[in-house]
């Protein structure tokens, strides 16, 4: 593994995965989020995001975190292994609640105040509207090293077993 995505809805827990990815791998982490979103919670103009995420693209490895539909299939075509953290709805709307408050490395703000309704809304229609997207361009890249985990407790043994791989 040289070049991996992780995608999936939001809450599902990406950037904790890409961190845990990152410390055994030693392959270095990007947010998406941290390419498109500034301090103010202002974005960048498009022509900035995707020059960002093309520079990082050029590297030679790399982790990317994050979905952002429009820059998927790109991702998709330069990756070798993609992680698809395929949730349960409910397990998502968990995980946005439990980062409440907390700083995160994957964003330049903290969200002390209340979840966004607009978002608690798309989280809700992941699954119908988001994921047959994604499905369909797994499906169209088969040929890579597609991982999908449909638990926390699926990923967490991944990560165990690519950990203890790593020691021997």
């Amino acid at each position: 593994m040289k070049k991996a995505i992780i995608i999936g809805c939001p809450g599902s827990g990406k950037s904790t995965f890409g961190r845990r990815l990152k410390q055994i791998t030693g392959l270095p982490l990007y947010h998406l989020d941290m390419m498109y979103w500034n301090e103010d919670r202002t974005t960048v103009s498009k022509e900035v995001f995707l020059n960002r995420l093309k520079a990082v693209m050029n590297q030679p490895s790399w982790i990317i975190d994050g979905n952002y539909g429009s820059t998927m299939e790109m991702r998709m075509k330069e990756c070798d292994t993609v992680f698809f953290l395929d949730y349960p709805t409910d397990v998502c709307i968990e995980g946005i609640e439990a980062r409440k408050g907390k700083p995160r490395s994957d964003m330049p703000w903290i969200n002390n105040d209340g979840t966004d309704k607009d978002f608690v809304a798309f989280v809700k229609n992941y699954n119908r509207e988001s994921r047959p997207k994604v499905m369909n361009l797994l499906e169209r890249y088969a040929s890579k090293n597609i991982i999908l985990f449909r638990t926390r407790t699926e990923s967490e043994q991944y990560l165990l077993l690519l950990e203890k791989k790593g020691k021997e």
